[in-house]
């Protein structure tokens, strides 16, 4: 080992500091399985168990040497994925944040399609078929809809904001979905130009809130990502006349004495970004804009949660009206496994940090459980 390079060990290995230590290493995961002297299914194997995956004893061996042989500059990357390097957070005066908010609509296949032969296609990865417009909406800064092939619509909106506290966010994003909502639901009718009759309205699923800059400091700084993620312990939702602020007091003192909650999960890599998702959403904090998410990865993720649970909502809403679900047969139920496969299933060309925002958005927003429900429901449809 280089004398001076960092010295990393791990206690137990599991399929997430597996893929750490492939990504880190910068192999494929063919190359990483002849680098380890294991089959490539080994390693996908590991790697699709995640945190929750422990390789036999024998691999846990194997692993130890492959990182005391491994060069000092990928120690050091694997070092800082573990959180074993300090960086610090930037600080500043004031708060700057970003909000991104989506609103998504099942409209069905059929409009869908004809409300996508006026719009621009998506870039991208189209596994997920979607074209997307611009709109003028009268608070954001930027209004983009996204129409998917399978039949639902996404409304994104970005917002800036410099609150003053994060409870002034947090009341704010209540208040503002009251107005959000029935804007969306008459653009979406206004576009479909009278064909939208039995088009449920749209609805809020998840946020996503990009923090650029906080006057916090080291387990502050966490604490106030957390609550990002999870805004509702700030307002009081059942107030008369509407979401009202909690006492100033207790935010300042969840900043001083921390805040976590088992629903929250941690996707951020020390020294690179904080990250957590929650039950409202997701709060992200770039350190190294080199290294980090963009927010463009952040929100395609969040795009393509929203479509297909807005899809496996309208699903369920029929199971519940008593009806049989169906759906055309390009997104039945092999739709539904598909997708579910690829929002599970670690690929070769995705970082750590791309399938650990993946897992945590995933977990956080039920995902999984509705597509496999979805596809019950249309497979026993199907007969």
């Amino acid at each position: 080992m280089d004398g001076g390079a960092m010295v990393v060990t791990v206690q137990r290995w599991s399929g997430r500091e597996a893929r750490l230590l492939r990504d880190a290493l910068r192999m494929s995961l063919r190359d990483f399985a002849a680098y380890l002297g294991v089959s490539d299914r080994t390693v996908s194997n590991w790697e699709a168990g995640g945190a929750g995956y422990q390789p036999r004893a024998e691999s846990q061996g194997i692993l130890d040497t492959a990182l005391g042989r491994a060069p000092a500059d990928a120690r050091t990357r694997f070092a800082e994925a573990l959180g074993m390097s300090d960086t610090a957070a930037p600080v500043t005066g004031r708060i700057e944040v970003d909000s991104h908010k989506f609103l998504p609509v099942f409209i069905g296949v059929e409009r869908a399609g004809r409300l996508r032969e006026y719009l621009t296609l998506s870039e991208g990865a189209q596994w997920l078929e979607s074209s997307s417009t611009r709109l003028d909406h009268p608070e954001a800064q930027s209004c983009v809809l996204h129409v998917f092939a399978c039949g639902v619509a996404v409304f994104h909106l970005v917002q800036p904001h410099e609150p003053a506290a994060l409870t002034d966010l947090a009341v704010w994003r209540y208040r503002s979905y009251a107005s959000d909502l029935p804007w969306a639901r008459d653009k979406i009718r206004e576009l479909l130009e009278g064909d939208h009759a039995g088009a449920p309205n749209p609805e809020y699923v998840l946020s996503l809130y990009c923090l650029t800059s906080g006057p916090w400091a080291g387990d502050a700084y966490d604490t106030a990502l957390r609550l990002l993620s999870t805004p509702s312990v700030l307002v009081d939702r059942g107030a008369p006349g509407g979401p009202a602020p909690l006492a100033c007091t207790v935010e300042e003192s969840l900043l001083a004495t921390g805040f976590d909650h088992p629903d929250i999960v941690s996707f951020g890599v020390r020294g690179v970004s904080t990250a957590y998702a929650g039950w409202s959403g997701v709060a992200y904090a770039s350190h190294s804009s080199e290294r980090s998410l963009t927010t463009d990865e952040l929100v395609a993720c969040e795009l393509t949660v929203q479509a297909l649970w807005c899809f496996t909502r309208h699903i369920q809403q029929m199971v519940e009206d008593g009806q049989d679900p169906s759906m055309p047969e390009r997104y039945g139920w092999r739709f539904l496994r598909a997708a579910a496969s690829r929002l599970t299933t670690a690929r070769a060309q995705e970082t750590a940090q791309h399938v650990l925002m993946r897992e945590a958005i995933m977990k956080t927003s039920g995902l999984a459980e509705r597509l496999r429900t979805a596809q019950e429901a249309l497979r026993e449809s199907a007969g």
